[in-house]
């Protein structure tokens, strides 16, 4: 069975404020008597499901194009946290063994991708720290970001640069039940580009 865990790109779906929505131009429309039909998407590189690049809040970190596949694609592990709005997320709050290199973590705090709101809950740097140390490579996040709305140090975005852990961010899990996975979440290969949307699906592995 596979999951789409990624929110619909509709001109509706909310971004970070102050970034750029998407937007759809037609240049070319068969219901108008084209030949064919030709679109333009404009939006930020931080689109609903999508994966941040180093270069995103480190300096001269790669970008995008230059993070191995092997961080988005293989075994993961969805687990649901009890989190409070504009909460740091802790490590104690994680109460089953790490069994994959890929964790998402589903907080349920921020439940609908159309509406932002800005008191998500977020992992803190203690828990990207105890997740690294677990053999975690990859951290998704059902928000977002891996920090809080009001952040300014970004102090869990650098713990992952710190570690070389991959991040993604805008998943939607809330259909999803706790469990182990295989992750289908790859980026473009936007040369220089500091994030990628992803088409973020999982499948069960029975």
């Amino acid at each position: 069975m596979i999951y789409d865990i990624s929110p619909p790109i509709t001109d509706d779906l909310k971004v970070w404020p102050g970034d750029t929505p998407p937007t759809r131009e037609v240049l070319c429309d068969m219901a108008r008597g084209g030949n064919l039909t030709l679109s333009t998407l404009r939006a930020t590189a931080h689109l609903g499901a999508h994966a941040d690049a180093p270069s995103h809040y480190g300096a001269d970190a790669p970008a995008i194009d230059q993070r191995s596949l092997a961080y988005y694609l293989g075994p993961c592990q969805v687990i649901t946290v009890k989190a409070q709005p504009r909460t740091r997320i802790e490590p104690s709050a994680i109460t089953v063994p790490i069994t994959a290199e890929r964790v998402l973590i589903h907080t349920g705090t921020y439940p609908d991708p159309h509406v932002f709101n800005d008191d998500f809950a977020a992992p803190a740097p203690s828990l990207i720290e105890w997740l690294a140390d677990s053999g975690v490579r990859t951290v998704g996040i059902d928000t977002p970001s891996v920090d809080l709305f009001d952040s300014k140090d970004l102090a869990s975005h650098l713990v992952c640069l710190n570690r070389d852990m991959a991040i993604l961010e805008g998943l939607v899990l809330s259909a999803v039940l706790d469990g182990t996975y295989e992750l289908i979440s790859l980026p473009l290969p936007l040369v220089g580009f500091d994030a990628s949307p992803v088409r973020a699906v999982l499948r069960t592995l029975d």
